[in-house]
């Protein structure tokens, strides 16, 4: 493979390496120890530290460098694993460079020619890299076979890749091969005999980070919540971490976080995910992030080009990014020039042509008539014919139409959408609402566009604006300056130049204008004419819980503020947040959107204010306005890694950092509107609309840098937060036209006059100075990671939670109650992870109370009631569990939660005699016991027990006596206790009795005290046979007398025709048909009090349900055999359908 060249000296490299082939520019080397000439001793001694190394301290046996004559450093620019390998790069290297390099006079040039070329192909090689692996199926089936077969997944766990690696344990590595699939990452190891398997769910990984120990200097580290484990290769460290961090997020996003889960739809089908679609998705997201576009606007194309730039009299290079909706351009060098091209503002793609001078050369023009001319396109025929189709398709789909007229200071065109609502002047960076104006107002019930607040403010104000201006008028010089010569439509030149006009502050007549080219809402403006005004129209006037909190929230909002001290702003901000609230009920309304929507309305028109925060939202700050604010929390998390990084002695100092987040996180939520002065916050709002969340974070820095003696030298976290917040409260704008106008937010403090003020433009500058150096994409990556421990985090927080609510309940100990805990959620992961989606796949619900978050269907609960219960009954355990299951379920939705599942299991572990005896009862009567049972509608061979036979209890003498007065007085004092107390359970029939005692029976199966149980419970049964009979013929009596009893008994026959017996064949206790006449079968009854009472006369069943039973070994087994039970359910399912495809194919 080809490698990054970096320079190396060879004086103490020669005895480690034979030189094999050489030529003018390059040397081919062959490690000691591999191949020929390895029997010798330094061969040897080499050979063997390679071989006792693991994989990624190895040392690749081939190598090729490059040699510039007169120099004395070398490059290596190839490695191989075999002579052939290294071979082909070798074979390469002659056929196209080398007689190429002669051509140079310069040493240097030959040595950044080759240089990059090899980078080139470096960045070839990575990109093909899947498709190389597609090339070779037959080692990826190879492989997929040892992994189906190592770990005996079912066939719905999709292999994704597979790399050679080496996992540690301690100081000792064990050499072996790592698979990443879908929902696991597994690690297998076959050395000296001994067998190693290791599965981790992706959902149980907590942390994911590069590290290094004693040997390495580089190991992908990945936590759990009971281990750590180092994994370490020799080659694709860098792809296999990104790999990582991509499945580990999806993963999770998929099953934990339903509520802001909106991934692609191939990524939400587990089966369809592949390598490449990661690849593309990590790239798709840093894209989207990097441009702050819509996050359902997808990737197409990444090619390499040059873009001509005006300004610098020179091409730029770059790199070109086609979507559906967009071409972006980005240069190589951060923050250079950056380009936006919605398709909607293109008027045409053409090819010019091709010269030495400009290769590969397109012309993209617009309607602002400026053009943007790309060079040094790879591909270029191919990439205008996409470009192509997808621009027509967008003009399709938004008819355009132009206007000749033209604007007083410049030439650029006005156009205009179909039926639009506005006129969007770019020229001026003016848009003014026209939708005919006059008939607007009669149309709809909205009221008349208004302009932003502060201009209407300023219009019926009566202050002269002459002095305030001043620095405003000089700010829109050189804004006018800037857009001469960098353009003034969501098109322009966006370079490190207009940043710093920003970071300036901008001038506020074009504060919202600009807003809305920043962020691009003025695409979703114009492409949706007449949307805003439908929303209110079909919103206001509906009363819901959302609309609730916006009226509560309304006059909270800049209350300090004239605009909002009147009808006029309070009913604007209500219109605005009640639309987006109807736009987006996912998001609804969620508290800090009411303060950024009165700034926004402030500095732009109500449909304009509704498009910004559109665009924040969804776009510039994903997922943190929702139910639990992942986003807010994930980048709170990015920021204390900041924090660690820029400023270790503060970090060290603050130990706790929920203390600073419980400040930092207003400074996200709110961009700083909350806790900073008005005059000065809306600064910090323009590099937001600029920079995206960037500017927050290196804001956040600022702060505590400039503080970070105040803050080491605070006593508690009390007094820390005093200081941020009288430094927050105490920072001006000393350029602001208007008056200052105070924040009911920030902590006020009675030493103004003393404390130190400090310049909003000063703070900016500073966070760009020290802080700006972070990069978008190093903040996804950083966002990737944190999202893993925010929403485990936020697992953690739901299952303490569950365990709190339940623990006071049971008697399970606490390390035993979490164990449970897992298997329950497990059970409910690995049904996501592999069977089909139902219409109650989608369990997880994150807004639910903690208890009922996981919640399990039948077929999950019997595995886990097979694995955990005590009560196993053979074949009849399935039985057993399925009417446990329609026992718990209360609400009859065919779901189970937690708490309902673990109480049920500690009466069966933990509860007394009575308490098993009822939930056994209740298990054979409806609604557990159901008219469709399964085993309840088996026919019955033989007779279960006959009622032919007085009831003798066996005596230690050896006598035996009579008990049939007993009998008789037992029954009355039943019916005594029973008129006490009404029966809370209903009685039990005969076919509900049969099916009790088969349950009683199958559980004593394989129990040490086997003999004595059946003896016992068949010395029961027939007394409860005789009680039911008894209350049978005393109901169709309507009493029952003494005469009656006494006739009964009597007509008992003999010993001699007992006929109490188990089937031989079904080894259940069974029935007599002649026992239970079907006239007599409906008046046949026994109680709970009956069964319970005839039960406590047998010491072995009483012993029985009272012996202590341990857990541990149960949960211990279930651990292992869960995953094994799954698959063995779902291999049983597909064979019937495998034997049914090849039925079909023989027909």
């Amino acid at each position: 493979m080809w490698l990054k060249p970096e320079e190396v000296l060879l004086k103490n490299a020669l005895k480690l390496w034979v030189t094999q082939k050489s030529s003018c520019y390059f040397i081919l080397q062959r490690r000691r120890g591999h191949g020929e000439g390895g029997g010798r001793l330094t061969g040897r001694l080499v050979g063997a530290l390679d071989a006792v190394l693991d994989s990624s301290a190895r040392v690749a046996p081939f190598r090729i460098l490059l040699q510039v004559p007169g120099y004395q450093v070398y490059s290596p620019i190839a490695c191989g694993a075999t002579l052939e390998e290294i071979n082909q790069h070798w074979d390469w290297l002659e056929q196209n460079l080398l007689h190429t390099l002669s051509v140079f006079d310069n040493k240097e040039d030959i040595s950044s020619f080759v240089k990059g070329k090899v980078k080139a192909l470096i960045a070839e090689e990575t990109s093909s890299r899947l498709a190389k692996q597609e090339e070779e199926p037959e080692k990826f089936r190879e492989a997929l076979v040892k992994f189906e077969a190592r770990f005996n997944f079912p066939e719905a766990e999709k292999l994704i890749t597979y790399y050679s690696c080496c996992c540690w344990k301690g100081r000792v590595p064990r050499q072996g091969w790592l698979y990443l699939s879908i929902n696991h990452l597994c690690f297998y190891s076959f050395f000296l005999g001994k067998e190693l398997k290791l599965v981790v769910p992706w959902v149980d990984i907590q942390k994911l980070e590069k590290t290094s120990n004693v040997f390495l200097t580089a190991t992908i580290r990945i936590t759990t919540h009971r281990k750590e484990r180092d994994f370490s290769m020799f080659l694709n460290l860098e792809e296999v971490f990104m790999l990582m961090e991509q499945l580990a997020d999806v993963t999770l996003r998929r099953l934990l976080d339903n509520e802001g889960f909106d991934l692609d739809p191939e990524l939400q089908e587990p089966s369809r995910i592949t390598k490449r679609d990661l690849e593309a998705r990590a790239q798709n997201e840093f894209f989207r992030a990097f441009f702050r576009l819509p996050r359902q606007e997808k990737l197409h194309a990444v090619v390499d080009c040059s873009l001509w730039t005006p300004f610098s009299r020179c091409h730029t290079v770059g790199r070109l990014f086609a979507s559906d909706s967009y071409i972006c351009f980005a240069s190589k060098e951060d923050g250079s020039c950056n380009v936006i091209l919605p398709l909607r503002e293109v008027v045409s793609v053409e090819k010019m042509e091709d010269t030495s001078v400009l290769p590969n050369p397109i012309i993209i023009s617009i309607r602002s008539k400026m053009a943007f001319q790309f060079i040094r396109l790879k591909d270029r025929d191919d990439l205008v014919q996409t470009l192509l189709i997808r621009l027509k398709q967008v003009h399709a789909d938004h008819p355009v139409h132009y206007d000749t007229s033209q604007d007083d200071d410049m030439t650029s065109h006005v156009f205009h959408s179909t039926s639009m609502c506005s006129d969007h002047k770019f020229g001026d960076l003016e848009m003014v609402s026209s939708q005919n104006r006059e008939g607007s107002e009669e149309e709809t019930s909205l009221p008349p566009p208004f302009e932003a607040l502060r201009a209407v403010l300023q219009q019926s104000g009566s202050q002269s604006l002459d002095l305030r201006m001043n620095r405003e008028q000089i700010k829109l010089s050189l804004w006018n300056d800037h857009f001469v010569e960098y353009g003034r439509t969501v098109c322009m030149f966006r370079t490190e130049k207009i940043r710093k006009l920003v970071a300036m502050g901008i001038p506020e007549s074009l504060r919202g204008t600009l807003w809305l080219l920043f962020s691009d809402a003025i695409t979703d403006l114009a492409s949706h004419p007449g949307y805003y005004a439908n929303l209110v129209e079909e919103s206001m006037g509906k009363c819901c819980l959302v609309t609730e909190e916006i009226e509560r929230d309304l006059h909270r909002s800049l209350p300090e503020h004239p605009a909002f001290q009147n009808e006029t702003g309070i009913a604007a901000l209500r219109r605005v947040l009640t639309a987006y609230a109807h736009h987006n009920p996912k998001i609804g309304y969620c508290q800090s959107m009411n303060i950024l929507t009165s700034v926004l309305l402030l500095y732009a028109k109500e449909e304009e204010a509704f498009w910004l925060l559109v665009a924040v939202c969804e776009r510039m700050l994903p997922d943190y306005f929702n139910h639990r604010v992942i986003g807010a929390q994930v980048d709170q998390s990015v920021f204390e890694e900041l924090i660690k990084e820029h400023l270790p002695e503060l970090a060290e100092h603050l130990k706790d950092p929920s203390a600073l987040a419980s400040i930092s996180l207003s400074w996200f939520l709110t961009l700083f509107l909350s806790i900073m002065p008005l005059e000065s916050a809306v600064n910090i709002v323009d590099c937001f609309f600029y920079d995206g969340i960037k500017t927050i974070f290196q804001l956040g820095l600022a702060v505590l840098d400039t503080n970070a003696e105040d803050l080491r030298s605070s006593e508690d976290d009390g007094q820390a937060l005093m200081v941020l917040s009288r430094f927050l409260d105490h920072i001006k704008n000393e350029d602001s036209p208007g008056p200052p106008v105070g924040n009911h937010h920030a902590c006020s403090s009675d030493d103004r006059g003393t404390y130190p003020v400090t310049d909003i433009a000063d703070l900016i500058r500073d966070s760009y100075e020290k802080f700006g150096a972070q990069s978008v994409e190093q903040i996804e990556h950083m966002r990737c990671r944190h999202r893993v421990r925010v929403l485990q985090g936020h697992e953690d927080t739901t299952k303490q939670n569950v365990l709190r609510i339940v623990t006071p309940e049971v008697s399970f100990l606490l390390e035993d109650l979490e164990e449970i805990y897992d298997l329950f959620k497990r059970e409910h992961m690995m049904s996501c992870y592999w069977e089909q989606p139902r219409p109650l796949a989608s369990r997880h619900d994150p807004s639910r109370p903690y208890a009922e978050q996981y919640r399990i269907d039948a077929r999950q609960f019997t595995h886990l009631f097979q694995l955990v219960s005590p009560w196993t009954c053979g074949v009849h355990t399935k039985i057993l569990a399925e009417r446990t299951f329609r026992l718990l379920d209360d609400n009859m939705d065919h779901l189970i939660e937690f708490k309902a599942f673990v109480s049920c299991l500690d009466i069966m572990y933990h509860g007394e005699m009575n308490e098993k005896i009822k939930l056994l009862y209740r298990l054979h009567i409806p609604p557990a016991f159901t008219e469709n049972d399964q085993d309840s509608q088996s026919p019955l061979k033989n007779p279960l027990l006959s009622t032919s036979r007085p009831l003798v209890f066996g005596k230690s003498n050896g006598d035996a006596t009579d008990y049939q007065k007993q009998l008789k007085q037992m029954i009355k004092d039943l019916a005594k206790e029973k008129n006490k107390t009404e029966a809370e359970l209903p009685q039990m029939s005969q076919r509900e009795f049969i099916q009790f005692c088969k349950t009683l029976f199958s559980m004593f199966h394989e129990d040490p005290e086997e003999n004595n149980l059946y003896q016992a419970i068949a010395t029961v049964t027939t007394l409860l046979l005789q009680i039911g009979e008894v209350g049978q013929q005393s109901s169709s009596s309507g009493s029952c007398s003494q005469e009656g009893e006494g006739e009964l008994l009597a007509s008992a026959p003999s010993p001699e025709q007992d006929s109490v017996f188990v089937d031989s064949d079904t080894g259940i206790i069974s029935q007599d048909s002649q026992a239970f006449p079907e006239e007599a079968e409906g008046d046949w009854t026994v109680s709970l009090e009956h069964i319970l009472a005839s039960l406590l006369t047998e010491q072995s069943l009483v012993n029985f349900f009272e012996k202590p039973l341990d857990i541990k070994s149960r949960l211990e087994n279930a651990k292992i055999n869960q995953y094994s039970l799954k698959t063995f359910e779902m291999s049983s399912q597909s064979q019937p359908e495998l034997r049914q495809k090849s039925n079909l194919l023989r027909s």
